[in-house]
């Protein structure tokens, strides 16, 4: 057994956090490798040129009406606890709302690689008789946002995304498959920094004992340029900081995902009209969870529930 003083926890070096030129890599693949050391490591790292400038401003422009009527969210409790910054916070939702978005950023493909690589579950050992069947689950759509963050903006407290999945986890020395029920990536639409806002998390916290709290002295700020992105495994304490200039706001694009089986933070088929999804590629339909998590998790009429989508599909099996 680990001595105690191998294992991860707030008494411990913090690790390094990778700060990654996506343009640098001769192959998506490569960059994937290069960002899943990273999260392995120190449980979040910095993307920088993630997503084209181009895209960014077309996003700018999607949801540009959509801040102008949005209502800032002032001293919002969910479920009681006040995990809402106190002044000029604005949420909005997002994948159906702007199809560069849902395509550049909920579908990238090297977002997409990270998730699958941490998040995808394989089943063994489920005897039905004396046949050992195998399923595999793949990663879902857990929430969208746009995060814009206003001067007077308040700090967020630290806190675990996958509280939301009732985990715990003990501390461990270092980072294996299994342990993570979420990836979330923040992908900067203006620039963010300590003092505007930037996430801040703190590396190595996902490896720590989950009964251990935050240290807020230990936080490294995730400061971005446009079309940077960070991403981060929701092990990790991490929080929006607070906004104390005078006249800069903070705009970040956000996504996460989780593992097939759990429950989604965001109710993808009440935030998002089915005609809209249904213009989208249908792998992004599966993902935001129009599929059947293996072996029969999420039917329809004992069915893939992309055929409530597409009835005239062929070809596509239930059970």
């Amino acid at each position: 057994m680990l001595g105690v003083d191998r294992l991860a926890g707030p008494n411990r070096p913090l690790p390094s956090v990778s700060d990654i030129d996506a343009t640098s890599f001769p192959s998506e693949q490569d960059l994937v490798k290069e960002i899943v050391q990273g999260l392995k490591f120190a449980g979040g790292c910095v993307v920088r040129k993630f997503v084209d400038k181009e895209d960014i401003k077309k996003m700018e422009q999607d949801f540009a009406p959509h801040f102008a009527m949005a209502k800032p969210l002032v001293g919002k409790k969910v479920f009681g606890k006040l995990s809402i910054p106190q002044r000029k916070f604005l949420e909005l939702t997002t994948s159906s709302q702007s199809e560069t978005y849902a395509l550049k950023i909920v579908g990238n493909p090297v977002w997409q690689a990270v998730g699958r690589h941490f998040l995808t579950s394989k089943l063994r050992y489920d005897w039905v008789g004396t046949k050992e069947e195998h399923s595999v689950s793949d990663p879902q759509l857990n929430r969208t946002s746009v995060l814009h963050t206003g001067p007077g903006a308040r700090a967020q407290s630290l806190h675990r995304d996958d509280s939301i999945f009732h985990v715990y986890n003990p501390a461990v020395s270092e980072h294996h498959l299994g342990r993570d029920y979420g990836v979330g990536m923040f992908v900067a639409g203006s620039r963010s920094t300590r003092h505007n806002g930037a996430t801040r998390f703190i590396p190595g916290s996902h490896l720590w004992d989950y009964a251990e709290p935050p240290v807020e002295k230990q936080s490294y700020f995730a400061e971005l340029e446009p079309g940077d992105a960070f991403i981060m495994l929701s092990g990790c304490f991490h929080a929006a900081s607070a906004n104390t200039t005078a006249n800069e706001e903070r705009r970040l694009y956000v996504t996460f995902m989780c593992r097939g089986w759990c429950r989604q933070e965001e109710n993808q088929y009440m935030a998002n009209d089915s005609e809209k999804v249904k213009s989208l590629p249908m792998e992004l339909q599966r993902f935001m969870g129009y599929y059947l998590s293996r072996p029969f998790l999420g039917w329809v009429d004992m069915n893939d529930p992309i055929l409530a989508l597409h009835p005239q599909l062929q070809g596509v099996n239930g059970f």
